[in-house]
């Protein structure tokens, strides 16, 4: 965490830079206070991160020594054989298409889209992936 803070502050302090040099040339109020509102958003996610850092333990990319694995945890569950993503893709792929074509192509759409949810949701409560 403390290169991400060392990050936000340099691109902060840069962001501030820029604001200054933009608003003597453009005098533009609109885009000098865009850049002074990043200023402000940069100064603080990065004051957040250094103040962090202080209080949390080192994490592996603070260590320049360490490999990429070294903060890699578990990602997770992912259904290995679940038909339910085409079938979302496929009802949302619909309701694009009544959007350009015309909104009665909703009225298909949303079946699709609701059985392919609730399809997922309830893959592992039912037929042979059913937890026992």
């Amino acid at each position: 965490m403390k290169i991400q803070g060392k990050m936000f502050l340099w691109l902060s302090v840069f962001v501030l830079i820029m604001t200054v040099v933009y608003g003597v040339w453009s005098k533009e109020v609109a885009g000098t206070t865009a850049l002074a509102l990043t200023f402000g958003l940069t100064a603080m996610i990065g004051y957040y991160l250094a103040f962090t850092a202080k209080r949390v333990d080192e994490m592996a990319q603070d260590n320049k020594e360490a490999d990429i694995a070294d903060e890699a945890g578990e990602l997770g569950f992912f259904s290995p054989h679940s038909w339910q993503p085409l079938a979302l893709a496929l009802g949302g792929a619909l309701a694009f298409m009544g959007v350009i074509f015309g909104w009665w192509l909703m009225y298909f759409s949303a079946p699709v889209i609701v059985i392919g949810l609730w399809g997922w949701v309830y893959e592992y409560y039912r037929g042979e992936n059913q937890n026992q």
